[in-house]
């Protein structure tokens, strides 16, 4: 069929571009194309190959494990202890056997890579698969379009998206901004009678003998394990206990392995939290066997397994303070959103204020990091990119009076999967997303259960970077406006991007205004790359978050608490407003203008069961 010709091509010239590069022939190693399951993993999916229990030659019938490992092996594709295939065939991808219609481009790299290993010293080697790579999609995006239909998992981001709504696009492109509605948007918020305050009104000293020791084991990404971290300093509080510094999970999406203390300065939350709790960087020699690894292994009286979510100070004070008791130590685990915003005392609710907006400072290269990143934005922009591309390398440049804007991009393939919304980037990116919602959450999405429709008619989805884009050239933001992308990945890529790097085109990140010298000690690693975002988001003159998230909430608490800017997206309203196909620009920023008066950084008191850390009135703010 037509997918397999092209795929059998593409291979063919592949070989045959090595070839003229110089090096031997690879031809012979495509005699057979591959077939395997593409929608799993493509490092599961290369493991079962390599054990030998699944079959990836296609045929009529399965052909005996004897024949086709050998053929791999004298291929160098399996290693000579490969395992036969028995039974029936593999019940990979829900129990359906791919045969040839279904090649595996992810082999078809293996095979490049085998190949290199054994007949070219590395470097050469390396370089030419690297540009092969990256250059052929962009060369023959004919070869790729068919691939993107039949692995909508692995292709589907390489098709570049339409745009969702053309004609407000083109509107947008051309339109002009007075003066008046530039001096409102960017003047600073007035006061509103509020400021900060959490200082402790207890005149008690910290006891002189503590219960024991507390360990807490954080998940999450850099601000949902910030907010744990607040919470482990209250529950320390509420027992009497002394903390260990929390320990942080790797994380499951980004594979971050930071540490706390290559995060946060940890002098600086000892010295400023000295006065109300114990804590310590590690545990004595009597207690260091109370590690991660012996957690993982079985099930230990000193781990508290059942904390429940936004649990009660009484619950610790029943169920924890008799391990430590007991133990004299208690280990935390999971602890996420392990304790409630409600019935506490005032001065716990001030403490966990206190850590989260004085006890917590990054470390000193990540704060250096952001201010420089933080200059550079307030710097002129030169008309000539070589001008300005000296300026970045030039530490000495004098910081400017420019305004900046930080956009928090979150549109992620995790988030975009979970919403279950169209986004524009046809069949291939529906199934794709689909087949990804399934794998992760086995059909645990609510939202797969409505129309795409019914989901932005009530504000459910997230907002594209087109969208987002929209909203703030409605709201005032024109093509001169600095904007920062706090983003970690954006699923789609530029391609993604594109329409909103054409509206705001001195749009700019950590990798166009740093050098790759300045970003050497957080590049990745995204709790640091996150830090720095959140660092210069802290900064900015405006934040805007596409959509609601733990780092929306983190930095909307912080600007809320320091009365500086921040414009909420009016997500209902935007959903409504981009499902009318029919509504000119006129009438759109007209209805965006109206909808986002009241959502720019007014203060908004905190209700019941939301979070201190989103919402510091009135636990961690006074009136006056």
């Amino acid at each position: 069929m037509r997918f397999a010709e092209e795929t059998v091509r593409l291979a063919k010239m592949i070989a045959n571009a090595l070839s003229v590069a110089g090096l031997h022939p690879a031809y012979n190693l495509f005699r057979n194309p591959l077939c395997a399951a593409c929608h799993l993993r493509l490092t599961s999916l290369l493991q079962e190959l390599e054990s030998g229990h699944v079959n990836p030659f296609h045929g009529v019938t399965n052909p005996p494990a004897r024949s086709w490992t050998h053929e791999a092996r004298r291929h160098h594709l399996l290693p000579s202890t490969a395992s036969r295939v028995t039974g029936s065939p593999s019940a990979i991808a829900g129990g359906r056997w791919i045969r040839e219609e279904v090649l595996c481009c992810a082999m078809l790299l293996r095979l490049l890579r085998s190949w290199r290993r054994r007949h070219h010293p590395p470097q050469r080697g390396g370089a030419l698969a690297a540009a092969l790579a990256i250059l052929l999609p962009a060369f023959f995006p004919s070869l790729f379009t068919p691939l993107g239909h039949a692995f909508p998992s692995l292709f589907s981001e390489w098709n570049a998206p339409k745009p969702m709504h053309l004609s407000l696009l083109r509107d947008a492109l051309e339109r002009k901004t007075s003066i008046d509605q530039q001096s409102e948007l960017w003047a600073p918020l007035a006061p509103q009678g509020w400021k900060p305050c959490i200082e402790s009104t207890s005149t008690s000293s910290l006891p002189s003998k503590s219960n024991g020791y507390i360990q807490v084991f954080l998940d999450g990404g850099l601000n949902q394990q910030r907010m744990g971290i607040c919470d482990a300093v209250a529950v320390a509080k509420i027992l009497n206990a002394t903390l260990v510094i929390p320990y942080l999970e790797i994380n499951p999406v980004w594979r971050d392995s930071s540490s706390f203390e290559e995060i946060y300065d940890v002098d600086h939350f000892i010295d400023v939290l000295k006065e109300e709790i114990s804590i310590t960087r590690e545990l004595p020699k009597e207690y260091s066997w109370s590690t991660r690894e012996y957690y993982a292994i079985g099930i230990r009286a000193t781990r508290v397994k059942t904390a429940p979510s936004h649990a009660s100070a009484n619950w610790y004070l029943e169920n924890v303070l008799r391990v430590l008791q007991s133990y004299g130590i208690a280990a935390i685990s999971p602890f996420s959103h392990r304790l409630a915003f409600e019935n506490l005392p005032g001065d716990i609710q001030r403490l966990r204020c206190k850590v989260n907006f004085q006890a917590l400072a990054f470390v000193s290269h990540i704060n250096a990091l952001g201010e420089t990143l933080v200059k550079r934005l307030r710097s002129p922009v030169h008309k000539q990119p070589e001008e300005f591309l000296k300026e970045v390398a030039d530490e000495n440049v004098q910081e400017g009076p420019g305004k900046f804007a930080v956009l928090h991009l979150r549109f992620d393939k995790d988030m975009a999967a979970h919403s279950a919304c169209d986004f524009g980037g046809g069949r291939a990116e529906r199934l794709a997303l689909a087949k990804y919602r399934q794998v992760i959450w086995q059909g645990r999405v609510l939202n797969s259960q409505f129309t795409d429709e019914e989901l932005r008619g009530q504000g459910r989805c997230p907002l594209t970077p087109e969208e987002i884009g929209l909203l703030l050239a409605a709201l005032g933001f024109d093509s001169s406006t600095r904007l920062y992308l706090a983003s970690h990945k954006v699923y789609g890529g530029e391609a993604r991007i594109s329409s909103l790097r054409k509206l705001f085109p001195l749009m700019d990140d950590k990798k166009s205004l740093a050098s790759e010298e300045e970003l050497a000690k957080v590049e990745g690693k995204a709790s640091l790359l996150a830090a720095v975002d959140y660092y210069v988001s802290m900064h900015s003159d405006i934040f805007i978050s596409a959509s609601p998230g733990n780092m929306h909430n983190a930095v909307l608490g912080y600007r809320t608490y320091e009365n500086l800017k921040t414009i909420r997206p009016n997500m209902g309203l935007l959903g409504q407003l981009f499902l009318n196909k029919t509504m000119d620009w006129s009438e759109f920023q007209q209805a965006v203008q109206a909808g986002h008066k009241a959502r720019q950084g007014q203060i908004r008191l905190r209700k019941p069961k939301q979070s201190i850390y989103t919402y510091p009135a009135p636990d961690c703010m006074c009136q006056g």
